[in-house]
């Protein structure tokens, strides 16, 4: 999911997307993953659409207990499907987690940044009322995404303790806090305040895009808060796994949350590459081949494993 590093109309996105989109899945997915059972596409909204299912992937054999990864799929919020990191997803199966990987409604199909967070929070439900079905443990639970998805992982995770986010997007907590151990987020636009600044790649028709009808005219500082993760980060915050790579054209916005949340004491794990890596551009976690990549796993299942370690989370 590489754009050209110049500002990109909605519109542009989209049609970018639908090009390379499924040749990158099928890339992202050769050589499968043995020793991993999956169940695809189970609804977890009743009576939802196609785009409301998810795969749940979990180690063959007897299980139990295991700690669980919800993950969210990048693709600016417009397209992209969990087929991409369905791999990605199989990787940290195959180390003794339990992965829940979401599709969600996009803009696509007509909604905005309030429905793609009612989709994330009922993923989010469903997998704590069926984790114990498929040998997960709903008390130990890590949200991460890639991009968009890291985006909406970031402030769902936010929104269980935050109740103006909960009432902003209608929903409800789906966990305890003490439940959601860990936030993981690849190449995010955790900062919203560098979308809205001249030479963003995304820029103010992304954030318009994502807003409601009435408020998409005028100043766009204020409702932006609402799609800006950093913008809730507290001293409750659990703790993150971020990578990020100076060729990734939302660094900034992660090293300004990484700052943030580190300021608010949070524990902070982050894996950043230099200029100097070229295969590590934006999403590049997906692409398995890539030595950068799997430093990526390792570092992760080492995350997953030190902030769900029973009884409660040990910090990064």
């Amino acid at each position: 999911m590489r754009p050209p590093l110049a500002r990109v109309p909605v519109w542009v996105w989209r049609a970018l997307m639908g090009l390379i989109g499924p040749a990158e899945r099928r890339r992202f997915n050769v050589d499968p993953i043995a020793g991993v059972h999956h169940v695809n596409d189970v609804p977890y909204v009743h009576g939802g659409t196609s785009e409301q299912v998810l795969d749940v992937l979990a180690p063959h054999g007897p299980r139990e207990g295991l700690p669980v990864y919800v993950y969210f799929h990048g693709g600016g919020w417009t397209s992209g499907d969990k087929a991409a990191v369905r791999k990605y997803c199989a990787t940290q199966a195959s180390h003794g987690v339990l992965v829940v990987n979401v599709n969600y409604r996009t803009v696509s199909s007509g909604v905005h940044m309030g429905q793609i967070m009612q989709d994330a929070a009922a993923a989010l439900a469903w997998a704590i009322d069926h984790a114990g079905e498929h040998g997960g443990d709903p008390a130990r639970i890590v949200v991460g995404g890639d991009s968009a998805g890291g985006q909406i992982a970031a402030l769902l995770v936010a929104a269980q303790t935050r109740s103006e986010l909960r009432e902003r997007y209608g929903i409800d907590a789906a966990a305890p806090s003490a439940a959601i151990r860990g936030v993981v987020q690849h190449c995010t636009p955790g900062d919203f305040s560098t979308v809205l600044e001249r030479g963003s790649v995304l820029g103010r028709g992304f954030v318009r895009m994502l807003l409601p009808q009435a408020e998409r005219k005028g100043d766009l500082s204020a409702p932006a808060r609402f799609l800006s993760p950093i913008e809730w980060i507290d001293a409750d915050y659990p703790a993150v796994f971020l990578t990020t790579s100076e060729r990734d054209y939302f660094h900034r916005a992660s090293t300004n949350f990484v700052a943030r949340a580190r300021g608010w004491g949070v524990p902070v794990d982050v894996l950043s590459y230099g200029r100097a890596s070229r295969r590590a551009r934006h999403t590049w976690q997906q692409d398995y081949r890539h030595p950068e990549s799997q430093e990526v796993y390792r570092r992760l299942v080492a995350f997953v494993r030190r902030v769900t370690a029973a009884p409660a989370a040990v910090g990064a």
